[in-house]
């Protein structure tokens, strides 16, 4: 698959295919850069399950981004370039 810039320039997007949630620090950097919502900050309890974060606080270990709508990336890198845990996995469009 071939894709252009505006001025013709030749550019591959790379996809946000995942986000490793021992490495992610939540710190919502990536969140804050995508205007596309396809990450969203949850919680992680004792047990290592995901939980939304309107649910009791007192139960949320750590919080961490995970995708939310992974089919809305445009491949524009912004959410790589910004993360400092370099949490995230990205691919070229197949």
């Amino acid at each position: 698959m071939s894709f252009a810039t505006r001025d013709g320039r030749n550019w591959k997007p790379d996809y946000l295919i995942s986000i490793d949630p021992k490495k992610c620090i939540g710190c919502g950097r990536c969140y804050k850069v995508c205007g596309r919502q396809v990450m969203i900050l949850k919680g992680i309890n004792e047990a290592g399950e995901m939980i939304d974060l309107e649910d009791d606080d007192d139960e949320i270990e750590k919080k961490v981004m995970v995708l939310n709508d992974d089919g809305a990336c445009i491949g524009c890198g912004a959410c790589a370039r910004v993360c400092p845990a370099n949490c995230q996995s990205h691919a070229p469009a197949a």
